[in-house]
């Protein structure tokens, strides 16, 4: 499953080099991280937004859709902080077999 991550991955650091003009990512990485955030924001809206329809009609397909614009734009997001997916894979096997109320609280230790 990880293996369109990485590709990804790669073709997002690819294209973060890129010509602005000619290249959506490089576009969001020439602008900075506020309309990285922006378009985080955006995004993360539209999964509410589609949940919630989704909900009610029973129908998914509009909530993965923007689930999959919101993980892009954050990998966009952790590529211009120096950062990636693997590094989130890393932090979710780190707490695999932590109940979520235990790793909550640690957090705020």
């Amino acid at each position: 499953m990880d293996s369109i991550l990485e590709r990804l991955t790669i073709i997002l650091e690819e294209r973060r080099h890129a010509d602005p003009s000619t290249s959506y990512v490089a576009g969001l990485h020439a602008k900075g991280v506020n309309k990285i955030l922006e378009k985080v924001g955006e995004e993360a809206t539209e999964v509410i937004l589609a949940a919630k329809g989704a909900e009610s009609s029973g129908n998914v397909e509009e909530l993965v859709r923007e689930t999959a614009d919101l993980w892009f734009h954050t990998m966009v997001l952790l590529g211009h902080m120096e950062s990636s997916p693997a590094a989130v894979l890393e932090e979710l096997e780190r707490r695999f077999g932590t109940s979520g109320l235990e790793e909550k609280a640690s957090r705020s230790k």
